[in-house]
């Protein structure tokens, strides 16, 4: 589109638009959410034991945590060890098909993972997995 400005001397209308500033502001979002996705994951830190035989998770179940301090957490929520069975038989259907996950620290004393796994037996639930991290080929920890 063509016009004439007030000298008489004819001009272009600039009609392109710029992307180089939304390309900017779309790479610096990017990055952002890269950075901060593996933050929201991450949840309760837990030192898994090291075994050979690993299983990978396929499919999104009920995890409970319990940390090197003793504190137990149903998925990323915090729960008293005591309210742990009415709770997962409040929240499961199914408790002879319902499979649970189970992460501790490997400094956590045998007795609060036995606890642990009394109230989801109590519960009514069989099915209980209890995650680990592999060890790699040369016989030491990841």
């Amino acid at each position: 589109m063509a016009f004439t400005n007030a000298s008489g001397r004819t001009q272009t209308s600039l009609a392109d638009i710029n992307v180089t500033p939304l390309v900017d502001v779309v790479l610096v979002l990017l990055i952002i959410f890269m950075v901060t996705a593996p933050v929201l994951q991450s949840g309760i830190e837990v030192s898994v034991p090291h075994t050979r035989t690993v299983k990978e998770v396929t499919e999104e179940r009920l995890v409970i945590s319990i940390d090197k301090s003793q504190k137990v957490y149903l998925g990323n929520d915090p729960i008293n060890i005591n309210s742990i069975g009415a709770t997962l038989k409040k929240r499961i259907r199914d408790p002879q098909h319902q499979a649970i996950y189970l992460r501790s620290d490997e400094d956590v004393p045998f007795g609060a993972f036995a606890t642990v796994m009394d109230a989801i037996k109590q519960a009514g639930i069989s099915n209980v997995s209890i995650v680990t991290q592999p060890i790699d080929s040369h016989g030491g920890k990841r």
